[in-house]
């Protein structure tokens, strides 16, 4: 029996919607959502896509987020905006927000949201897409759930803390866009490999002695490993700052689970911060067009390059997704709440 299937995007569109609403987010909150799984998933990123998806239902059934939430978004100056999540989904917090931010930085040239009371907001580089398919360079920020301890530490005190920026080009295309966490890798690629019993390379992860370890399992029960040591540690640390202490949302040590259906909601939070480009320069995106090329001219790989191949690819071929994540889904999208 093979262990894929293949699905055309429309019915893996169709499965998503179906999924988040029969476990019940209201259609309002839906539609942005499913188009960041979606988006994820064609992008290649499939930890986070269709697998993240059985999480958010469980935790949707289960009480520990409320689907049909409706963010509350309050004006704290012309050009900044404070969003309440009201214990939601991030995705309709950020697009609510979005829709006050954008017209902001526009007109002002630069703008920015803070969203608490929030949860996971999964990729965070399609809210900064988005943002730059509107012309805008966008840099965002969202703290996670504790698994991260600073350098000479053993406690997790902070989280994997992703950032993310994407510079647009002309015609409402992106020139590129970075998306990263502050660790070496995302925790969900040790937690994928824990799960199939593979060791993790050697750097990924320390032990709960604070030891170097290959084994995932006992990962999973230490602590990340930043990116370039302690210089990595500071970034996440930063983060902590922007998006949780600035927007008034939990610190890392302070969040429930992503991943346990019990327990309170996280209440994590997010940054975003816009800028007009044309606005602050004149021809900027033609400018930054000019670089993006000389860079790939040279044969070098901009940020955000391999996620298009792997777009493109799906786009023609189809998405492929494990039987047994579409039986998870399946019994979802066959038993609504």
């Amino acid at each position: 029996m093979e262990n894929t299937i293949t699905l055309n995007i429309a019915d893996a569109r169709t499965l998503i919607w179906n999924a988040l609403t029969g476990s019940g987010t209201s259609p309002e909150n839906a539609g942005y959502f499913t188009d960041a799984i979606l988006d994820t998933e064609l992008s290649g990123l499939e930890g986070h896509g269709f697998y993240w998806l059985q999480y958010y239902c469980a935790h949707l059934r289960s009480g520990k987020v409320d689907g049909k939430a409706v963010p509350y978004v309050e004006q704290v100056s012309e050009t900044s905006f404070r969003v309440n999540a009201k214990h939601g989904f991030a995705h309709p917090a950020i697009e609510a927000g979005f829709q006050c931010l954008i017209p902001a930085a526009q007109k002002h040239g630069v703008a920015a949201i803070g969203v608490y009371n929030s949860y996971n907001a999964a990729t965070l580089g399609f809210h900064t897409g988005y943002l730059a398919r509107a012309g805008l360079l966008a840099i965002g920020a969202t703290n996670a759930v504790p698994n991260l301890a600073p350098v000479g530490g053993k406690t997790p005190i902070i989280g994997t803390n992703p950032i993310s920026y994407a510079v647009p080009a002309p015609g409402g295309e992106i020139a590129f866009l970075v998306d990263q966490s502050a660790t070496q890798v995302a925790w969900t690629a040790v937690k994928r490999a824990a799960e199939a019993g593979e060791p993790i390379p050697l750097g990924w992860a320390l032990d709960a002695d604070g030891q170097p370890t290959t084994d995932a399992k006992a990962a999973l029960k230490g602590t990340m490993t930043p990116m370039a040591e302690a210089k990595g540690a500071a970034l996440a640390l930063m983060i902590e700052v922007l998006a949780a202490a600035l927007t008034g949302a939990h610190f890392a040590y302070e969040a429930s689970s992503f991943l346990d259906a019990e327990g309170k909601p996280p209440h994590s939070g997010q940054l975003m911060i816009m800028i007009d480009a044309e606005a602050f320069s004149p021809q900027t995106t033609a400018r930054i067009a000019d670089m993006a090329q000389r860079i790939s001219d040279d044969g070098a790989r901009l940020p955000g390059a391999g996620r298009l191949a792997r777009r493109l690819k799906v786009e023609r071929d189809g998405l492929t997704v494990t039987r047994q994540i579409l039986d998870i889904l399946d019994r979802l999208v066959s038993t609504p709440v």
